[in-house]
């Protein structure tokens, strides 16, 4: 975990020197500042995504208590406009509560939609309480999508395209 977190720092910093496209080293910085208000930890994973178009960062920080957070960033103003926090796995109390659609459904409703290979899975808890399923697709052109599908209703509530990504999950979310 130290060498992984030795990695994201040094990659931050590299982004800080570096130009990003659609947005620089202030608008990282910004969203690390409202994250770190919001839920001080360590961040574990940093991903560029296109949602619709749009440039975001998705941070993955783990808490004082171990408990891992994702935030959305929006890339060109630095605000967070998403907080979820995440379960270890679908039989987790909080996720199951109100699961209505099994994580193989879940999946095939995924893979229906965006055909590939699912290289990862989350368990997430929305702002709202509510539970979805978040599938990391690989395309066989080698394109990483994550969809995310509500485990109640087995609907599609958001795409995104993944750009880059620095740091990983941890084994035990694999």
């Amino acid at each position: 975990m130290k060498n992984n977190a030795l990695g994201i720092t040094v990659a931050l910093g590299i982004l800080s020197t570096a130009s990003v496209s659609y947005a620089g080293s202030q608008t990282v910085d910004t969203c690390i500042a409202a994250i770190q208000k919001q839920k001080p930890g360590e961040i574990i994973k940093l991903e560029k995504l296109d949602v619709s178009g749009k440039p975001f960062y998705e941070f993955e920080i783990k808490d004082s208590s171990g408990a891992e957070w994702e935030f959305m960033c929006n890339a060109k103003n630095g605000k967070i406009t998403e907080t979820e926090s995440e379960a270890d796995n679908a039989d987790a109390e909080v996720f199951k509560k109100g699961m209505k659609v099994t994580e193989k459904n879940a999946s095939d409703i995924a893979l229906k939609a965006y055909p590939g290979k699912i290289a990862e899975v989350e368990y997430e808890i929305e702002s709202n309480g509510d539970a979805s399923y978040e599938f990391d697709i690989i395309s066989d052109k080698g394109i990483e999508t994550k969809i995310e599908v509500d485990a109640v209703s087995g609907k599609i509530i958001e795409v995104s395209k993944e750009e880059w990504e620095i740091g990983e999950e941890t084994d035990e979310k694999r």
